[in-house]
């Protein structure tokens, strides 16, 4: 349990520190920080219009707490993400990239579930 709410810290910290970069490509766009501390579901939306043109629901990130391991359930950026909550804290052996099937997770070093 202790290692939940450390990662629920962390997670939350790195969603608002990004949450704070605008993106020049869509400067109408927000961007929304989406969290169930309850169950421990957290996202990072994009919200907004594309130059009053089209409108924008995006996820960029997706987290999950399940059994104390952090899943990554998406990452819709060029970031590499999983090597940035590892600098945060969160421990290889607790992260489980969840968007690749689970015979691909053993092979990248992560959790496999």
């Amino acid at each position: 349990m202790a290692n939940t709410k450390k990662y629920q810290q962390i997670i939350l910290q790195f969603l608002e520190d990004y949450a704070a970069i605008k993106s020049p490509f869509w400067p109408d766009v927000q961007n929304q920080i989406v969290a169930d501390t309850q169950n421990h579901h957290y996202q990072l939306v994009r919200l907004g219009w594309d130059e009053k043109k089209r409108f924008v629901h995006y996820v960029a990130f997706h987290f999950d707490i399940i059994d104390g391991k952090v899943w990554i359930q998406a990452n819709n950026t060029d970031r590499e993400i999983a090597d940035e909550l590892i600098a945060l804290g969160i421990n290889r052996e607790n992260i489980i990239l969840g968007f690749h099937k689970p015979e691909v997770r053993a092979k990248l070093g992560f959790a496999v579930a």
